[in-house]
């Protein structure tokens, strides 16, 4: 059992949970992530490690409650446990020292880009970090980021805080100024990724990606995760999560996140419904 010791909502339906987990502290590195389950019955989910905390020995990872286990996660209170932690896994994050790096998230992605951030920073590195929501409420860990990123530029769909606009947009302007990178990460959802590796492929920016497709074992064994990356089969859990966004198969990977969306909607309204009538319980007690 690996105790909650903090739950924190970061924005709607998203919440930084920091976690007894002292074997993952001394072996983590940036750009990997854990498996966790919350029960016996419970689904198996990949978590990116956003930050450690060695002191504690605890690590923090960010959940977006879409589905029924992320939103049952992330009821949890502190003081509560997870029944598994497994890590880390996957594939460090390759940096090199001093380069000069894009780092771009998309809604929840920022979660993924922020360590890979204090990674190049650690290294001695200049980040310049892009981080957009659709609103306000969903732009998430700026002010961390602000600590090992400058500039850090904020951008919203809709307008109502930082420059409005999509994160393509900042980096176009960027570009344009004559600002020059490295190597540009991006992490966040599947159309945003692939908008950014269609900006960077005519420079020859390097550009890296991390995935995140359905996955069980975090092993290889199961097959779920496998996507297609320079016209081979690879498996996000042990080839990646990260990987050339100029190689990867945008269109194949979107299908097999869709794979089980009406499944997953079924899950997610049972649990809807459990819900509400334990709080119905609770009220004729």
């Amino acid at each position: 059992m690996h105790a909650i010791l903090s739950n924190e909502t970061l924005a709607p339906d998203v919440h930084r949970l920091w976690v007894d987990a002292p074997h993952v502290v001394r072996k983590r590195r940036p750009g990997q992530f854990v498996i966790v389950r919350a029960s016996e019955d419970g689904e198996r989910i990949p978590l990116t490690i956003a930050d450690v905390d060695p002191a504690r020995g605890a690590i923090a990872i960010i959940v977006q409650g879409v589905g029924k286990s992320t939103k049952a996660i992330n009821a949890l209170p502190a003081g509560a446990a997870l029944l598994d932690v497994a890590g880390p896994l996957g594939r460090p994050t390759r940096i090199s020292p001093g380069e000069r790096v894009c780092c771009i998230g998309g809604g929840i992605g920022t979660a993924v880009v922020y360590p890979i951030a204090c990674g190049v920073r650690a290294m001695g590195g200049h980040v310049v970090a892009i981080i957009g929501g659709r609103t306000r409420d969903l732009v998430i860990l700026e002010r961390e980021l602000r600590v090992v990123a400058d500039p850090v530029i904020v951008t919203t769909d809709d307008g109502s805080y930082g420059r409005q606009g999509l994160v393509t947009d900042a980096l176009t302007s960027l570009l344009d100024a004559g600002e020059t990178f490295d190597e540009v990460v991006a992490v966040g959802p599947v159309p945003m990724m692939r908008a950014v590796v269609e900006l960077t492929r005519p420079l020859n920016l390097r550009t890296t990606v991390s995935l995140n497709p359905i996955m069980v074992d975090g092993t290889g064994m199961c097959g779920g995760c496998r996507v297609v990356v320079d016209g081979r089969q690879q498996f996000v859990c042990v080839d990646g999560p990260e990987f050339d966004g100029h190689q990867v198969d945008f269109d194949e990977l979107a299908a097999r996140l869709r794979a089980y969306r009406e499944q997953e909607e079924q899950s997610l309204q049972m649990y809807k419904r459990d819900c509400e009538l334990e709080i119905e319980a609770m009220g004729t007690v």
